[in-house]
């Protein structure tokens, strides 16, 4: 038997090697016909794919619902896990019905505000132009035609040549009404996926738990699940964590911004809410052109608003994303800044924000497998005890050791 297993092992290792090369080489040099299969097969399951998501963002009101409901009655499972599901998308349906019925017509009237008033804006920064350049009248004659010049050039590239394309791209992605309802078909196909899953989570576990002890030997696979417990460990704090806070964050300058009487407040508390997820960067990519858009309306306004964005950003960061995020990634700030580099630059705007709980994974990998090496030979693995360690070579060593045999 243990011959045979031997040689199951090399086999399994020869097609695993032979598999790995060809798929490198189909990349390489065939335009992967790999991934086209790949997104093929990602399109057919993105129902699955759009409600294990759900579920994932989910599952902490299941269990808070659970908590609440376990204190009072026990022994109940199935029927208490039921109410909790129903319960949460209860919450997540009317919250959605709120937010919508008071932001969408809110950011529609801002858009149509918005386009109204390009004309005026064009003016107002001519003038602006003007009043800075009026001591030179022939530099302020050359910049106002070079603004106009290319003012009329932007309109007729928009009109000709961005919304024909534009246009394209939304029929190619949408595919027309058939695509809108395809894809709230999938949508609605996930939410069912999602009620599933939330119902049996446990049991999915514990079935990805036996496949990994089947399949791999005992300290391998729980070193394995080890690893996939710390990985939901920092994608669960960091992904839910976030987007729960910019929400907040959203509604918060919304609030505050109708308050204040900021002009265009919804469009304005959507672009600092979705920036915001972007760590590090995301409140400057929020404020700067929402500050600009204030600016050509009201320059006093444009001050008072971004007092108001340095208090609500000084906010979030001290306050509220400690409170929600903690310290669930783990990075220092140097390590978040090119995690977020190094994923915008490979994955855009996506990049940037699943670019820190990945880093943080890998971070978390590594650190681990360090640990596990210093174990076995015997050394330190705190960071301290290298601050001052002096390395010793290995000739070094052996004269050591020569010398304190000879004594």
């Amino acid at each position: 038997m243990r011959r045979d297993s031997h040689y199951f092992q090399w086999g399994l290792t020869a097609v695993c090697v032979v598999g790995a090369v060809l798929l490198l080489y189909d990349i390489v040099f065939r335009g992967s016909i790999v991934m086209a299969y790949v997104d093929k097969l990602i399109h057919i399951l993105a129902p699955v794919l759009y409600g294990a998501f759900m579920a994932y963002l989910l599952a902490p009101l299941v269990n808070w619902f659970e908590g609440v409901i376990f204190r009072r009655q026990k022994g109940r499972r199935s029927r208490l896990r039921g109410i909790s599901v129903a319960l949460t998308w209860l919450v997540v349906i009317t919250a959605l019905y709120l937010l919508l019925s008071i932001l969408l017509p809110e950011l529609y009237k801002s858009v149509l505000q918005l386009i109204g008033s390009v004309d005026g804006y064009y003016r107002t920064i001519s003038q602006w132009v003007q009043r800075l350049l009026e001591n030179n009248p022939e530099l302020a004659r050359q910049a106002v035609d070079l603004f106009n010049r290319y003012y009329q050039e932007g309109l007729t590239w928009l009109r000709e040549n961005v919304a024909p394309q534009i246009q394209l791209a939304v029929q190619a992605v949408t595919g027309g009404v058939v695509g809108v309802v395809v894809f709230l078909k999938n949508i609605l196909i996930g939410v069912i996926v999602s009620i599933y899953l939330l119902a049996t989570k446990e049991g999915f576990a514990a079935s990805g738990c036996r496949l990994c002890y089947t399949f791999l030997p005992e300290d391998k696979a729980a070193l394995l699940i080890r690893g996939a417990k710390a990985t939901d460990r920092i994608f669960s704090g960091f992904v839910r964590g976030k987007l729960l806070d910019s929400l907040i964050i959203g509604v918060l300058c919304f609030i505050c911004s109708s308050w204040f009487q900021f002009p265009y407040a919804p469009l304005v508390s959507v672009v600092v809410g979705v920036t915001n997820v972007i760590p590090f960067f995301g409140p400057f990519l929020g404020a700067v052109p929402c500050a600009f858009l204030i600016l050509l309306d009201s320059p006093i306004k444009c001050l008072y608003f971004l007092v108001f964005i340095l208090a609500l950003q000084q906010f979030d960061g001290n306050i509220l994303g400690p409170k929600i995020l903690g310290d669930s990634t783990g990075l220092s700030s140097f390590w978040v800044i090119v995690a977020i580099l190094v994923g915008g630059g490979l994955w855009g705007v996506a990049g940037m924000f699943f670019g820190v709980p990945l880093f943080a994974c890998a971070c978390t990998a590594v650190r681990a497998y360090s640990t596990y090496c210093l174990k076995r030979k015997g050394l330190p693995t705190a960071s301290a005890s290298y601050a001052t360690h002096e390395p010793v070579w290995p000739e070094e060593s052996g004269e050591k050791e020569k010398e304190g045999a000879k004594k």
